[in-house]
């Protein structure tokens, strides 16, 4: 107990004084324990037997990731719930296999043969010329540690445990969905193909259509079509009318209307959401999933929101009969924008 009247503590005497002397009852650094060899450390045959368990243990990851390959290619699935469990019971254990052996086999390498001293370094000022020796001698000594370069048995097989292990998710990846390529090029729409409303496929004279009028539009013929939904989730088109004065086509573009009518895709370039919301007033069309915003009067340029492209523009003209025609295909790729993307 102190004897201080202002509530500061005294000394207790069981710590080192200001003065750096220390008191009777200050303990010394008892330093690092002493090492313990391992069996491995001090017998070869020892150090021989888990560098096998080691491999082992990698070549079993490695047959994991052939067992999850020969379920997911060579299994085809049919009608049966029994093939369904049988390709699912070779993926999940390929996968467990595959993930296991690495993992093990990396804490048996390290409990049983990478060095397990325990030492202390001492903190010292480093030159920067000596910044790259220092780098490599760590790196060196990492190596050494490890017995990666004296153990070619462990790094071989670790190495096709490694490269494999990564096969699988790639597969998996791959398996989301179809590669995009050209299918999102090329439609429904070419050259004569009337403009008919969706659903009923109804053809639309250029008269029907009014200032500030909007029709969901899919090409004549669509409703009949083998790959009905696949065509339409590509083909289906905005047809709205203009005051001429409004649009500003870019060079190139001036005939891809008639008299203020326009044509663009319904399909956003964010995601894929249809782009269905149309506002008179300002001209913007907003897709309701993420809220991006293209400007009618500038080509559907991107005005707001994630979307990274315009909506393509189907050029569209008027025949004798005074109905609606595309002049062609789009000349873009419709769609969410990928790496492909034109």
């Amino acid at each position: 107990m102190s004897d201080r009247s202002n509530g500061t503590p005294g000394n207790s005497g069981a710590v080192a004084t200001a003065d750096g002397r220390p008191n009777d009852l200050a303990h010394p650094d008892p330093g690092l324990p002493p090492h313990r060899p391992r069996l491995s450390d001090t017998q070869p045959r020892a150090a021989k037997r888990s560098e096998r368990q080691v491999s082992l243990l990698f070549l079993v990851s490695i047959l994991g990731t052939l067992l999850f390959f020969f379920g997911y290619f060579f299994i085809r699935l049919d009608d049966t719930v029994a093939t369904l469990r049988l390709q699912n019971l070779l993926l999940g254990l390929g996968t467990a296999f595959a993930m296991f052996g690495i993992g093990i086999g990396v804490v048996h390498w390290a409990k049983t043969l990478m060095p397990d001293h325990e030492w202390v370094e001492e903190r010292h000022e480093i030159r920067p010329e000596a910044d790259r020796r220092d780098a490599e001698g760590i790196v060196k000594g990492v190596l050494e540690e490890s017995g990666i370069a004296r153990r070619p048995l462990i790094r071989n097989t670790l190495i096709g445990a490694g490269a494999l292990a990564v096969l699988p998710a790639i597969a998996i990846f791959r398996d989301l969905g179809p590669l995009p390529g050209d299918t999102l090029r090329h439609t429904m729409w070419d050259k004569g193909v009337r403009l008919t409303r969706d659903p009923d496929g109804t053809p639309i004279r250029a008269a029907d259509v009014q200032i500030g009028s909007v029709f969901h539009v899919i090409p004549e013929g669509l409703n009949e079509a083998e790959d009905k939904l696949e065509q339409k989730a590509k083909a289906v088109v905005l047809l709205m009318r203009l005051n001429p004065e409004d649009l500003n086509p870019s060079a190139g573009r001036e005939n891809w209307g008639y008299e203020g009518i326009v044509a663009y895709s319904k399909i956003c370039t964010h995601v894929g959401c249809p782009v269905a919301l149309y506002e008179q007033h300002t001209h913007h069309l907003l897709c309701p999933c993420h809220q991006s915003t293209f400007d009618l009067t500038q080509e559907c340029k991107v005005i707001f929101g994630p979307a990274s492209h315009p909506l393509p523009q189907l050029p569209i003209m008027v025949d004798d009969q005074g109905y609606l025609v595309a002049q062609s295909d789009f000349h873009e790729p419709v769609g969410p924008s990928f790496w492909e993307r034109g």
